[in-house]
């Protein structure tokens, strides 16, 4: 596969695709191959060899409609632009998603990730995730000059669709992150250091430090499997909508391109809280 890095490299760099984009890129066109080529020659491969890959991911690696469009969207991007062939979506459809609402876990769970946790930097991150609604990609490329105290508003650039937004910064993550200043450079810093550094001080922290941490928390709080690092980011605009924010400024913050993919989350409040009662309830007392 790495014969093909360099090409795929310039196309990524000619088009300045973010940096998560083109790792799940190579990552799975790298899969692709790995598994063609115990059969022949990548440049041999036909649409007949992409179908049965697909069959194998759903069937035997039992990976989500999802995930294996993604792996869909990959292997066009090599096949067309790489190997400089024509594409047919007749041959290879991407697959129907089933529509499935995500897990919102109670207040009290999501405060409770957020408090057990010793480490200021974990603390720090999480708060990021529920405070701001920010993704984890976001988290982890965010620069010390992109939070600003004065205003409460935290600086998103290069973020999913290639925007660029601001989203409100919480108090409480304020002085955590005043915390964790103190704790993590005390030899100084740049406005355009990493706010979250990785093991090399030019590189960020990897996504999946975040994710991972998630993990151990959840399990350790023996909290519902399907809690994830995502989680924190959907419970935020829920928890919005149930405090009463109009759904526009959520959008806005999210950074969603449509409204009505933040509507979507209505379907996730907790109607008692936004003052929802049931005519059942309403109509306790009535003579029968």
């Amino acid at each position: 596969m790495h014969r093909y890095h360099k090409e795929i490299s310039l196309y990524f760099e000619l088009k300045d695709t973010p940096a998560s984009s083109r790792e799940s890129y190579h990552r799975r066109i790298d899969t692709f191959i790995k598994h063609l080529e115990q059969h022949k020659p990548a440049e041999e491969v036909s649409f007949h060899d992409i179908q049965q890959f697909i069959l194998y991911l759903k069937k035997e690696k039992g990976l989500a409609a999802g995930t294996i469009n993604n792996y869909i969207s990959a292997i066009k991007f090599f096949y067309t632009h790489v190997l400089n062939r024509e594409w047919d979506s007749k041959q290879v459809p991407l697959m129907k998603r089933k529509a499935k609402l995500p897990l919102i876990p109670p207040r009290e769970d999501v405060l409770r990730i957020l408090n057990e946790t010793d480490n200021l930097k974990h603390k720090a991150f999480l708060s990021l995730l529920y405070g701001s609604g920010l993704r984890v990609g976001e988290v982890v490329r965010l620069k010390i000059s992109d939070i600003c105290s004065k205003t409460m508003r935290i600086r998103v650039e290069n973020a999913k669709h290639d925007t660029n937004r601001y989203t409100i910064l919480s108090e409480t993550t304020l002085q955590i992150l005043r915390d964790y200043f103190r704790e993590y450079f005390t030899k100084g810093y740049k406005l355009d250091d990493w706010l979250f550094p990785g093991q090399k001080p030019e590189e960020h922290l990897n996504v999946k430090t975040i994710k991972n941490t998630l993990i151990k928390l959840r399990n350790r709080l023996l909290l519902d499997r399907n809690i994830s690092a995502h989680t924190l980011r959907r419970s935020f605009a829920t928890h919005a909508l149930e405090d009463g924010t109009d759904p526009a400024f959520i959008q806005q913050l999210l950074g969603h391109k449509r409204i009505n993919t933040t509507m979507l989350y209505l379907n996730l409040t907790s109607k008692s809280l936004m003052g929802i009662k049931s005519p059942l309830d309403n109509n306790k007392g009535a003579s029968s």
